[in-house]
């Protein structure tokens, strides 16, 4: 086939000369010389802190941003964002060093997530940072390890609303939820926590996440901030800290459009004179992840071997799900839909084939994209993920089949 091919939001951020693609400035056959070998994921530093400038310019300037680690936790990355954002949210212990080794004050840091250890409790009251406790046993425990340590712990609660974020990729919240604690529990848990002697900070609300529907967000956060404040008046003691999540998501597949930020930041700021006169203590945060670093991310293979099975063309790489399970739709697709997927050393190639691009492993589920229209490629091409900056190589099966490990560089 010939003609003009589509192209993907996410291909507009990086630019192509001559014929290649280049990923902070680099050739990306140039910075595959560089990483020394495939797969690797390579991820641009500038795309990066064009986000985080994109949501400062769009939320009032009282809303604090911080960045969720579990979207990427690579230390280099962490690392820079920690320069741009006002916190970290961490969820293990493992991420906690990541985070405290940034640098980064404790006191702004938080670490939720359910089923956390006591030595994870332990690590955290003794580094000073947040802990957002999402259970009874979790309140006990904090009364417990702070007497041990002589340290006041710095506790939050997590809460699980009773209603969800519509249209989400992933519900956090709503129904019966391992996450948090659930909203009508809260005031009894509160005055649990006042009488084991802490002191409750405040609130972390999250109702789910990956929606790319503003109106739906903006509902979100009113019903957050809502719940919020009606807990207020059962805490023993002022709220300093309302963190409402995040949510806001970013476009994987062809038909789906860019969030506009514009009305959620619109929303906030109507609502925070409500939240200073029921609050006034309160510093609002939001929460994001995927949001600040997904579109900043590739993910690189490169073609071993180039096979055709009765009339269908495999392009077979050296990476796969095992590096990238998201791309190969295990991680949470109903249907599967392929990323946006380009050959990199041939981005402005017209005569196109349909080709499946598929890993080393031994299961048929090991397919990067299926029958996409891409230009005809060889062995030695560079296969290209794009929107691979989160998710990816830390939420992946990594020893499966025990293939070599991908990569990571921030460029």
């Amino acid at each position: 086939m010939s003609g003009a091919k589509p192209v993907h939001a996410a291909q507009t951020l990086f630019p192509v000369v001559d014929d290649c693609l280049h990923v902070g400035g680099i050739p990306l056959t140039r910075l595959a010389e560089r990483v020394g070998r495939t797969p690797f994921y390579a991820y641009d530093r500038r795309l990066v802190a064009e986000r985080v400038r994109h949501v400062r310019a769009h939320l009032p300037a009282a809303v604090e941003l911080h960045y969720s680690i579990k979207a990427n936790p690579m230390p280099a990355l962490v690392q820079h964002l920690a320069g741009l954002v006002d916190g970290l949210d961490v969820a293990s212990g493992g991420e906690l060093k990541v985070a405290l080794d940034t640098g980064m004050a404790p006191d702004c840091i938080s670490f939720a997530g359910p089923g956390k250890s006591d030595a994870e409790l332990r690590q955290a009251v003794a580094a000073g940072v947040a802990i957002h406790a999402e259970s009874e046993r979790e309140i006990r425990s904090l009364a417990r390890i702070g007497e041990e340590l002589g340290i006041a712990p710095q506790l939050v609660l997590r809460i699980n609303p009773d209603f969800e974020l519509k249209g989400s990729g992933m519900r956090m919240g709503g129904g019966a939820k391992q996450f948090g604690i659930d909203a009508e529990e809260a005031p009894r848990m509160l005055a649990l926590a006042a009488g084991l002697g802490l002191d409750v900070l405040g609130f972390h609300i999250f109702s789910g996440s990956q929606s790319l529907k503003a109106e739906a967000i903006v509902e979100a956060q009113a019903q957050t901030i809502a719940l919020a404040l009606r807990l207020a008046e059962a805490a023993p003691g002022p709220v300093r800290t309302l963190n409402i999540g995040g949510g806001f998501g970013i476009p994987y597949f062809p038909g789906e459009a860019r969030l506009d930020l514009a009305p959620i930041g619109a929303a906030l700021e109507q609502a925070l004179p409500r939240v200073k006169a029921a609050a006034p203590q309160a510093q609002l945060s939001i929460e994001l992840g995927r949001y600040l670093v997904g579109e900043a991310g590739v993910y690189v293979a490169r073609v071993v071997d180039r096979k055709v099975s009765r009339g269908q063309v495999f392009l077979v790489t050296d990476g796969g799900l095992h590096h990238h399970l998201a791309a190969s739709g295990n991680f949470g697709q109903v249907i599967r839909k392929n990323y946006p997927v380009a050959i990199g050393n041939r981005m402005s190639a017209l005569d196109t084939e349909a080709v499946s691009v598929v890993g080393p492993l031994c299961t048929p589920l090991d397919l990067l994209a299926d029958r996409m229209e891409l230009p005809r490629a060889e062995v030695g091409d560079l296969v290209v993920v794009f929107q691979s900056g989160a998710y990816g190589l830390s939420a992946s099966p990594g020893g499966f089949l025990s293939h070599p490990g991908a990569q990571e560089v921030l460029v």
